[in-house]
């Protein structure tokens, strides 16, 4: 396991922009984001393995958010660009840091490492 460190959240209007990332403790590697409402399951947002070989995103975010990462300074971003309000959740990054699988997963139980979560709030 790695610590992850989470920033970038925040409020934003509809049609606007934000950037999150996220800072490993140590190297991974798979890492994905996902999301959750109050009340409900956590969602699979996207993923990217280490060597940018494979990137995977649920379709509602396709031609907006875009996740890349740096793996020199062990840190996964999502670009988040024309933000809607159903975009509104609590953004959680999360990374496969001992088994090295491909391709990156889109399950929870797929990353053993997880960041505190950071809040992204769209009002319209």
């Amino acid at each position: 396991q790695v610590q992850l460190v989470e920033y970038g959240g925040g409020l934003v209007q509809a049609g606007g922009s934000l950037r999150l990332s996220c800072a490993a403790s140590g190297r991974t590697f798979s890492m994905g984001w996902f999301r959750q409402v109050s009340g409900k399951e956590r969602e699979f947002v996207s993923a990217i393995s280490w060597s940018h070989g494979f990137t995977y995103y649920i379709d509602s975010v396709k031609g907006r958010f875009t996740i890349s990462r740096d793996n020199a300074k062990n840190t996964v971003y999502l670009q988040m660009n024309s933000l809607k309000p159903e975009d509104t959740a609590v953004y959680y990054c999360a990374a496969d840091s001992l088994r090295g699988r491909l391709p990156p997963g889109q399950n929870t139980g797929f990353y053993d490492s997880w960041g505190q979560g950071t809040q992204v709030t769209v009002s319209s």
